[in-house]
């Protein structure tokens, strides 16, 4: 039975708070949802003080784990001599050196930041950067509207964002508000190269088709991760950079979810050598302790924007928040940390040992299919895996999984039917493997009672 504090907190809770990405009729109906009350390494406590392993970093942004000192310093000594001031029109010494320490960090080619606080806004504003782009060189270049995208994709939240996404379940009720796009099949799933090649073939084609007329081509490196962590073919990152550069179209890689190691380098874009001509950050950005983004731009993009005040190519574009000092000074800490500690020569074994240990999970019958770049792993659960049938959205296979899983002291959230590990870079070995327990003992205590129905595979 929950404390008297905890049962008031929920209570305040279900009367005043409107959860994102959960139906709140379900959670209305939950009589002990969970109330975090505090952090440390990798994870996290409740308001009765039961610990659980963060999973999933808290939505994919904690890096070092919750509560570093060498983070919580910097915050504490920034706000001390400035806690905010707009970079409109004004610099602040945080943003300018967190910018200056990102740049070289990042894919070569990459010269300017433009700050935000957000994935969804981060990828709003490579939206708007690579079409004003043709839009200020004018003539034939004013003709370059329109971009080429996937299916299963997910930029974000924001329109502009959602128009450039194709998952239906989050997006379709929206397709009346935005704008078209040139949408290919996506070749993610198991890295299958054939159909790597199909896909390659479909851009190509398109770009042949629409020759003058593509302003960009939007890309998540690696991985589709809201789409259930699918696989990208490999080479497939390299070709479409290739391909961008023979018919001159700007490509625009969204590592919100894979930068900052999570892909097992800093940027996904470094494991193919690839130089996009903007690139937007987000999550992992600060550490997971404040919200900030970034868009970086190639510096062929900046120069697109440098006319004469009278033309009015200004890029009027901005955030209250753009560059907040104390962000800024967590970031550049955070990224710090990245030589200080050695995050990721220390993630290798790590990645090494779900490698290893995952394909055992294959071994239960409700398995389908496991796909893992780096520390981003998606485990699929299928009702019945031998004809691929998939469970029905009404199961919430996947949620109860997750909340079994709760039971045993790890927070999972998950994409579907699809199971989504994403700890902390700094999670142990023996938390690796406590968690790896976990997840087979919640999934064979959730499907087996479709076994028991007589629903075992055929």
């Amino acid at each position: 039975m929950p404390s008297p504090r905890t049962r008031r907190l929920i209570a305040l809770d279900k009367a005043h708070v409107w959860h994102p990405f959960t139906q709140m009729r379900d959670w209305l109906a939950d009589p002990e949802p969970l109330v975090i009350e505090r952090g440390q390494g990798a994870t996290l406590f409740d308001s009765e003080g039961r610990p659980y392993l963060d999973a999933v970093s808290s939505l994919w942004v904690t890096v070092h784990g919750h509560g570093h000192p060498a983070l919580l310093k910097a915050l504490a000594r920034q706000a001390e001599r400035l806690d905010h001031s707009t970079l409109l029109g004004l610099a602040n010494e945080p943003s300018v050196l967190f910018a200056q320490a990102l740049l070289k960090a990042a894919p070569r080619g990459l010269s300017k930041v433009f700050y935000s606080d957000r994935g969804s806004t981060a990828m709003e504003i490579a939206l708007k950067l690579a079409y004003q782009f043709w839009q200020n060189q004018g003539g034939a270049a004013a003709k370059k509207t329109r971009f080429i995208t996937f299916s299963e994709a997910y930029h974000g939240d924001t329109i502009g964002s959602v128009s450039l996404g194709g998952i239906d379940l989050f997006h379709q009720v929206y397709r009346p508000l935005l704008f078209p796009t040139l949408q290919v099949p996506t070749p993610y799933g198991s890295g299958d190269p054939a159909q790597g090649a199909r896909a390659l073939a479909q851009v190509e084609a398109l770009l042949k088709k629409e020759k003058g007329r593509v302003a960009g081509l939007v890309v998540e490196p690696l991985m589709q991760g809201a789409a259930g962590m699918l696989k990208a073919p490999a080479g497939l990152l390299r070709s479409l950079r290739r391909l961008c550069d023979k018919h001159d179209v700007l490509l625009i890689a969204d590592e919100v979810a894979t930068g900052f190691g999570r892909s097992g380098t800093l940027f996904a874009c470094q494991q193919e050598g690839v130089s996009p001509d903007l690139m937007a950050v987000a999550k992992g950005i600060s550490g997971g302790l404040l919200p900030l983004a970034a868009t970086l731009a190639s510096e062929r993009v900046y120069k697109g924007f440098l006319h004469p005040y009278a033309e009015q190519k200004t890029f009027f574009h901005g955030h209250t928040y753009t560059g907040n000092p104390i962000a800024c000074a967590v970031a550049l800490e955070s990224l710090k940390l990245f030589t200080t500690e050695r995050t990721l020569a220390k993630l290798q074994p790590k990645i090494e040992r779900l490698r290893q240990a995952l394909p055992s999970l294959l071994e239960r019958p409700h398995v389908g299919e496991i796909r893992q770049a780096g520390f981003m792993v998606g485990i699929e659960l299928m009702k019945d895996k031998y004809h691929r049938t998939p469970y029905a959205y009404a199961d919430a296979i996947g949620a109860q999984v997750c909340r079994r899983a709760r039971d045993y002291g790890v927070i999972l959230r998950p994409l579907g039917p699809v199971i989504v590990l994403m700890p902390p870079l700094c999670t142990s070995l023996t938390e690796l493997d406590f968690l790896l327990k976990v997840v087979e003992a919640s999934v064979k205590d959730v499907t087996e009672r479709y076994l028991d129905a007589g629903q075992a595979p055929r």
